[in-house]
């Protein structure tokens, strides 16, 4: 009934009145609207601003007032005080009085801002990439210990490599044992000549390999076959081989026979009706296929008009009809200047390949990055030293239920020219998330349904969610040591800004607690609590009023002056420490100073009474006797300033 009040007055107040029926309504609802008072927190700071008073705190809040809501020359104002009075800010003020300063044409001081702010935040883009290049290493670090590695237990002298899940039970992968072919490595999609594929079953829990035979002669030629992978139900495979179908063998316009992704069907009893995909070329390679989780996307490799480096990873699309869409370079997140290869999507939407280019030990190493909902990439990870090596690690697999995996690798100690390893995650790779709760300022309930919204370091929107039933938000896919900005909105709070850099281990936490925008009070109310006033500073056994102590009486003084008819009664706590009786004294004496000092500015004697009630009233456990902290302790020593009339 109350907040229909409320909404009802407002119509009512901003129409025009022209009969006695709606005067009779205007009536009724003054009358219930004097029960209340509705004290606006930015028009108070502002009124007690122009007289003087000054505090970094109240100016962030009257800037942070008009930022958020776009009037950014009334925010360039109140920025331009904040830091007139101290330098000691966050350095998003620093961005965001820029923000301002450019919108009110005064780009030169802007531009001194920003300078300040890429200073101070550590974010400056020139050279971020070298800064990159410079750390990477302790990067590699932070995500090695996630492995235990071992042979995979089928190989052999030759080159044994790319290996794929088929019907849970069996790895397939590919091998040049039965022909001996020991061509240079080349870091190419196809390494040595004339592999085939071969299969070993997987048995017990450890997924161990074992019987090793030959995969199919439905899809062998007498070139290469390799990088064989399956749908979920076993009866559709892609796999890569020199350019070669129904005895003819396809060249470039240099006379040289390519490598093509081709795709096959289970029969009765073996692989065939084999296909080479639409948009193969004689001129350029394709290769290494991989498929999302619901097999609607193929990702492969290619060097096809489009690529950035030598060879990069695309994606295409499978149409319910069995067509394929265009052809699409990941961008460059993950491609780059050099190789990209070996693709594979885990069940979890993460992309790990291997490339040349993006920081590694040497040669190829294994990275991941996470796929978004919107197809877009997070920033790219190295999987750390447990897989990598100095030399080529490459064609990653991993089951993402019981941990267990495959990789290949030409490094020091095996047995041929590549051989596959197999791996246990025992440590999931570190996944960056910054979460919070949303409070009330004074109440500290919980406000659910907030806007919650992150910031990147030059302060564009990355997402936005609302705080749940607990007020608790969170944002995932973050990166290590990066710095974000949190922006908290709720209708009737004042909106909250906060900067966090993310630590190395990978969880963040950033609490809001917002304040009211209009605090409605009543009679029997604290009016302190409107501006988040627990208590007036004194010194240590003194009852004078302190600097600090007189901007949070200014308030109280103008919201009094707003309200001619508002009467306070003005009470003073301690906590449990020293006499009772010292105590009582005390706290009367320091009543009776906040009482003097709003007497003194102008608020008549008749509204206002005062009392020191000592030690009587703890909020808390903390009385004589009783081991409490410092902080407890505080939570006593407070004043109070109850509304007895309006």
């Amino acid at each position: 009934m109350k907040n229909i009040t409320v909404i009802y007055l407002a119509i009512l107040y901003f129409s025009s009145l022209s009969n006695y029926a709606q005067k009779a309504k205007v009536a009724s609802a003054d009358k219930k609207y004097d029960n209340y008072a509705y004290i606006d927190a930015i028009k108070t700071y502002e009124r007690i601003a122009a007289k003087g008073y000054q505090s970094p705190d109240m100016f962030q809040k009257l800037g942070n007032a008009y930022f958020f809501n776009s009037e950014l020359d009334k925010a360039a104002n109140w920025y331009g005080q904040l830091f007139a009075l101290t330098t000691n800010v966050d350095p998003v003020y620093y961005y965001r009085y820029a923000y301002c300063l450019r919108s009110t044409g005064d780009n030169e001081k802007a531009n001194e801002m920003l300078k300040i702010y890429n200073e101070k935040s550590d974010n400056a883009k020139k050279g971020e990439l070298y800064i990159q290049n410079v750390n990477f290493l302790d990067e590699i670090k932070e995500n090695s210990g996630r492995y235990k590695v071992k042979d995979a237990g089928i190989n052999t002298k030759y080159s044994d490599y790319g290996s794929s899940f088929y019907n849970e039970n069996k790895l397939v992968f590919t091998s040049s044992r039965d022909t001996g072919s020991l061509g240079q490595r080349k870091h190419t999609w196809t390494d040595q000549y004339f592999t085939n594929l071969y299969e070993a079953n997987l048995s017990g829990d450890s997924l161990k390999a074992e019987k090793v035979s030959k995969f199919s002669k439905g899809v062998k030629s007498k070139f290469h076959e390799a990088s064989a992978i399956f749908t979920k139900d076993g009866k559709t495979m892609y796999f890569t081989r020199n350019n070669y179908l129904e005895g003819k063998k396809g060249k470039d316009d240099n006379k040289v026979t390519l490598i093509k992704l081709y795709k096959a069907s289970f029969g009765d009893k073996d692989w065939g009706n084999v296909t080479e995909l639409p948009f193969n070329s004689n001129n350029y390679s394709t290769a290494h296929p991989a498929l999302s989780p619901d097999e609607k996307t193929l990702y492969f490799v290619s060097d096809m008009p489009g690529t950035l480096g030598e060879s990069d990873i695309f994606k295409v699309s499978i149409n319910s009809d069995g067509s394929y869409g265009s052809p699409q370079n990941l961008g460059q997140t993950i491609n780059t200047v050099g190789k990209e290869t070996f693709p594979f999507v885990s069940d979890e939407n993460e992309l790990y390949f291997a490339s040349d280019t993006h920081s590694g030990l040497g040669g190829l190493d294994i990275f991941v990055s996470k796929i978004n909902p919107d197809g877009t990439f997070e920033e790219v990870q190295n999987v750390g030293a447990d897989v990598n090596s100095p030399k080529d690690d490459f064609a990653y697999l991993i089951n993402t239920k019981n941990k267990i995996g495959f990789f290949s690798s030409n490094r020091d100690g095996g047995k041929g020219y590549d051989d596959i390893y197999q791996f246990l995650e025992v440590k999931p790779l570190c996944k960056p998330e910054l979460s919070g709760v949303v409070k009330e300022l004074v109440s500290a309930q919980v406000l659910s349904n907030s806007k919650v919204t992150l910031y990147d370091d030059q302060h564009k929107v990355i997402s936005s969610v609302q705080s749940d039933s607990n007020g608790k938000y969170s944002f995932t896919n973050l990166h290590k040591k990066k710095t974000y900005s949190v922006r908290v909105e709720k209708e009737e709070y004042t909106t909250a800004e906060q900067t966090k850099t993310m630590p190395s281990d990978c969880k963040a936490e950033l609490n809001f607690a917002l304040e009211k925008a209009l605090c409605k009070v009543a009679v029997g109310d604290d009016l302190g609590k409107c501006f988040g006033i627990k208590w007036i500073y004194f010194d240590l056994d003194k009852s004078n009023i302190r600097q600090e102590a007189a901007l949070d009486l200014a308030k109280i003084l103008d919201v009094m002056a707003e309200y001619p008819n508002m009467k306070i009664d003005i009470r003073s706590h301690t906590d449990s420490r020293a006499s009772f009786k010292y105590n009582e004294g005390l706290s009367e004496r320091r009543a009776k100073s906040t009482k003097d000092w709003l007497i003194k500015n102008g608020i008549s004697p008749n509204r206002l009474t005062s009392k020191g009630y000592g030690e009587t009233q703890l909020v808390n456990k903390c009385s004589d006797g009783v081991q409490c902290t410092e902080e407890e302790h505080q939570q006593n020593r407070r004043s109070e300033f109850i509304i007895t009339a309006l």
